[in-house]
């Protein structure tokens, strides 16, 4: 065999993990390799007197006339198994060097095996959850950092996560009871070098800005107490097995993170959680770890959980599960911020803020006139001489869809001594702003209003006892009363049981939307597409529908696209690896809600080479993207190739992709498809 046929026989195997130099496959995937390659491979093998059985994997590079084996003798009881051996092999030059790892303490190991193994292998799915895990945990976003076990382990524990039995967890702990099994819970807190996921959500949404005090119960060894401190947080944490003499503290918010999940007595479960409860003022912020039946079944059944090999519980949740189970222990509303995290508002005007600031839109003001000449010459000279005054003014009326309460407005004072009132500076500006931007503001708050309240009553929130007083002056000036708001939102929440009307507001979105996508089956409308920036533009009955599917998901940060489905009542999440950045985005995870069932269910694409590509990513931008243009063109150029092997918008994989068009000598390049010719 020469250079040249051995290069095409490596580009033939199709069961391998492919790097931009080499290939890697496990020997048992042999079967799916070409034979002639296989029995090159086993040939050189025997001159180099080296068994079979001392390898495991075959590495071929790619421009290259090379080959290695490797010997991974943990390759399948191990998640990221090490390497003993490596043998590489320079054909060209016939020879050969041995490197050997035995002793060494930071030897190569192995990810993505599901890559190197036939699908039907028994192992494949197994291989598949565990880097599922890693890709949850932010595993694999920098891939040079992750070759070697000392950086792996490293960057585990800086994601805050802790590696048992191969498997992935994060949690802290409390004492376990005597019972007739004595679990170690200590041995699940966990090293942590930025702030946990439940923490994070707070920083995001406002929660961390010094306003609140923070108990952290259940904080194994403190790490996010220490990031909080560092910040001037007032911030205090109490752990049974590492912080046993704090003081459980009453403070504006709690978090018990990742806690429930490690206590494998249900009762004592639902203490931990009223205690927190308890405990909290404001918020209490609940979270544990997901988990399928595909991950369950690795480990060693025990009550409602399983028992690792450290002897430490995990008990996995669903997302409809979790929700059920904090609802009944503190009998409250919980909200879903983010797969497995939820908040329990305590203080219900907080919650009302909170709930209305998620779909609260800002009417962007761009009036750029001078005022106009007026007949009132006092009232000129008056808005010239304090005319930043009126403008900020004026741009809290757009903000509020309506005249600023005294207290709504930092300047008020200053506009009572200028010109008297509120009431009397809106009549003043509205000489020279245009009514028709206060009166769009004015509907953007009623319909973001309304959505509010439609969204309360599909989640069965139960009735407030009290209003913020910006809310009951909302409702005086939008609705008149509070029982009329309800009566409208009634209505409203019943429209999106009505197929016929999403259908209809689909198509009319379509046309009214910068970007979107209806899609047919059978000649009939089936979905509306769009990207989540758009969400806001929609008809409010379909903000509604959406809004309805993400109180059972939570924030929409890894997500891209939006699939409305008209007559099921679903709704899909799509999340693209690098939408922002390539013409071709990849779907990374897909998350189907099911409203009827209220129910979510999760795929993740793991392979990359089998993630399906979106073809038609123009579909769903405009020009305030800023890779518009670029990706215009390449889609203008795409389609026309795609048509000409008659292939349309189907579902492909880069892969296919790539070699569809080798077939009209186009390879792809950034957002260019270039010509090559053949030799």
């Amino acid at each position: 065999m020469n250079a040249e046929q051995f290069k095409q026989l490596v580009k033939k195997v199709k069961i391998a993990k492919k790097l931009p130099d080499a290939i890697y496959f496990h020997k048992d995937a042999f079967a799916d390799a070409p034979a002639d390659l296989v029995k090159f491979i086993k040939v050189v093998a025997q001159a180099l007197k080296i068994e079979e059985t001392d390898f495991d994997l075959i590495k071929l590079f790619k421009s290259n006339f090379r080959l290695s084996l490797l010997s991974y003798p943990t390759f399948y009881e191990d998640s990221y198994p090490a390497l003993k051996q490596s043998v590489t092999v320079d054909l060209a030059k016939l020879s050969h060097r041995i490197t050997k790892y035995n002793n060494s303490e930071n030897p190569p190991i192995l990810h993505r095996k599901e890559t190197m193994v036939s699908p039907a292998s028994k192992y494949y799915q197994l291989f598949c959850d565990l880097t599922s895990e890693g890709e949850q945990a932010g595993l694999y976003e920098n891939t040079r950092m992750i070759g070697f076990k000392g950086s792996w382990e490293r960057l585990i524990a800086k994601k805050g996560y802790e590696l048992v039995d191969g498997r992935l967890f994060r949690s802290s702990a409390l004492q376990s009871p005597d019972d007739d099994k004595i679990i170690d819970r200590h041995l699940t807190a966990i090293v942590r070098h930025e702030l946990s996921a439940p923490l994070k959500t707070l920083a995001k949404n406002g929660f961390l800005s010094g306003d609140y005090s923070i108990f952290d119960y259940g904080c194994g060894r403190g790490d996010d107490l220490r990031e909080l401190e560092a910040h001037g947080i007032d911030a205090l944490g109490w752990d049974l097995n590492y912080r046993p003499d704090a003081d459980k503290v009453i403070s504006d918010i709690v978090n018990i993170g990742f806690v429930i999940n490690v206590i494998e007595d249900r009762d004592e479960r639902i203490e931990a959680l009223l205690g927190a409860w308890e405990l909290s003022q404001k918020l209490l912020v609940v979270s544990a770890m997901l988990g399928n039946e595909t991950l369950i079944s690795q480990f060693q059944p025990y009550k409602d959980g399983v028992i690792t090999s450290r002897n430490t519980f995990q008990k996995y949740y669903t997302q409809s599960e979790l929700k059920a189970f904090i609802e009944m222990s503190v009998d409250e509303n919980a909200i879903a911020v983010a797969p497995g995290i939820y908040y329990i508002f305590k203080d219900k005007q907080l919650e009302q803020h909170f709930l209305q600031n998620r779909h609260k839109r800002a009417y962007k003001w761009q009036h750029l006139t001078a005022p106009e000449p007026v007949n009132e010459e006092q009232a000129r000279i008056l808005f010239t001489q304090h005319q930043q005054l009126f403008e900020s003014f004026w741009l809290t009326c757009l903000t509020l869809g309506r005249c600023p309460a005294n207290n709504e407005f930092a300047q008020s004072d200053k506009i009572k001594e200028v010109i008297g009132s509120n009431k009397k500076a809106l009549q003043l500006v509205l000489k020279w702003f245009e009514e028709d931007e206060l009166t769009t503001a004015e509907t953007m708050r009623k319909e973001d209003l309304l959505l509010y309240f439609a969204l309360a009553m599909f989640e069965k929130r139960k009735p407030y006892a009290q209003q913020p007083e910006d809310l009951k002056r909302d409702i005086k000036a939008f609705f008149d009363t509070y029982k009329i708001a309800q009566h409208q939102a009634t209505e409203l929440l019943f429209q999106i049981a009505d197929s016929a009307l999403i259908e209809s507001l689909c198509i009319e979105a379509e046309k009214l939307l910068p970007a979107g996508k209806v899609d047919f089956e059978n000649v009939l409308p089936h979905s509306l597409t769009l990207h989540k920036d758009f969400i806001t533009l929609l008809p409010l009955v379909l903000r509604v529908y959406i809004g309805a599917a993400l109180q059972m998901y939570g924030e929409l940060d890894d997500i891209q696209l939006i699939k409305i489905h008209i007559h099921s009542g679903k709704v899909t999440l799509l999340g693209y690896e690098g939408f922002e950045n390539t013409p071709l985005p990849q779907l990374k995870e897909r998350v189907k809600i099911k409203m009827a069932d209220q129910d979510v269910d999760f795929f993740d694409y793991i392979i990359e080479e089998k993630r399906p590509l979106l073809l038609n990513k123009i579909d769903y931008i405009d020009d305030t993207f800023d890779d518009y243009k670029k990706q215009k063109a390449f889609n203008k150029r795409l389609l026309k190739e795609l048509n000409k092997l008659d292939l349309g918008y189907r579902n492909l994989t880069y892969t296919q992709t790539s070699t569809f068009l080798s077939q009209v000598n186009l390879k792809i390049e950034g957002y260019r498809l270039y010509q090559f010719s053949t030799p």
